[in-house]
């Protein structure tokens, strides 16, 4: 297999819990992760030269040791002296820096690809354990259904599949620094932490409001004392008619639940209504991933 191509799916939070900082640096957290249909699109072709080239349909993106799309073909090809070179070629349509998993989702993508087209035969456990080394995300990315992320977000269970949910995503003009978001959890306090469990539990029972109502998201209060019209403009849209707004991961990309169908455009803060990203998504299904291993 000369060349292939292969979707790499977003991911947001339903639920998102920091319990406290790790000896390692990292945050130990317990998430309720969900990937959803929006998609970059991955193109990875073999190639004779030993290197790895990488290109982007976003200039501004970098597309060398500081891209984790790049990361992961380097770790495979380190791992599986047989690979020969690759060329990548990224078409973003998740927006960058907007706690959408952009990046994870695109490492997962290179890996999964380079494992089918240089015919290794590694099973999903054997891939989780290469995209660890990566970060916290990308082992979900692999498989982006319903699960249950503890540890630093690298230790994964998958739960019964979400009911679909179709969602509006809301990404301000502006972008969020992860490291800056997880570091003012210090400075602030928490008032009300989600419930994780009630999350879990209306997912296997099924029950969509009891869902959205458990739906909730800690780095809120990092995030909204950091950037404060990010909390206004989640006023804004709850105003216009949502059930509930939370925000995905560090932010600043806002989730908005909605019970009646809405023109998409109404749905924008009047405040600063320039520069957003609207997007209607739905999560993702098991039949979303048929063949994706294969």
């Amino acid at each position: 297999m000369k060349k292939l191509t292969i979707k790499a799916f977003a991911k947001i939070n339903l639920a998102l819990d920091v319990l406290g900082k790790r000896k390692d640096g990292y945050h130990e957290v317990e998430m309720v992760m969900q990937g959803i249909n929006l998609h970059d699109i991955v193109e990875l072709e073999a190639v004779e030269e030993k290197g790895i080239t990488l290109t982007c349909s976003i200039p501004e993106l970098e597309t060398g040791q500081g891209n984790l799309a790049y990361q992961a073909a380097v770790l495979f090809k380190k791992n599986f002296k047989q690979v020969s070179g690759v060329k990548i070629r990224l078409y973003k349509r998740i927006p960058i820096a907007a706690g959408l998993a952009g990046g994870s989702a695109d490492a997962a993508a290179v890996l999964i690809g380079m494992n089918k087209m240089f015919q290794i035969g590694l099973t999903l456990a054997e891939l989780e354990k290469l995209a660890a080394e990566l970060g916290s995300d990308v082992p979900f990315c692999l498989h982006p259904l319903t699960a249950l992320a503890q540890g630093r977000g690298e230790v994964i269970t998958e739960l019964t599949t979400s009911p679909i949910l179709e969602l509006v995503l809301l990404k301000p003009p502006f972008n969020a620094s992860t490291k800056e978001v997880y570091g003012h959890l210090q400075n602030i306090s928490v008032l009300k932490r989600p419930n994780i469990k009630e999350v879990v539990n209306a997912i296997e029972t099924k029950r969509v409001e009891a869902l959205v109502k458990a739906t909730g998201n800690v780095l809120e209060y990092s995030t909204f004392d950091l950037y404060p019209q990010l909390k206004e403009y989640c006023k804004e849209i709850m105003a216009k008619g949502a059930e509930k707004v939370i925000m995905s991961g560090s932010g600043p990309t806002l989730i908005a639940f909605f019970s009646d169908e809405l023109p998409i455009y109404k749905m924008i803060p009047t405040k600063d209504v320039l520069g957003w990203g609207i997007f209607k998504v739905r999560t993702l299904i098991k039949e979303d991933l048929e063949g994706r291993m294969k």
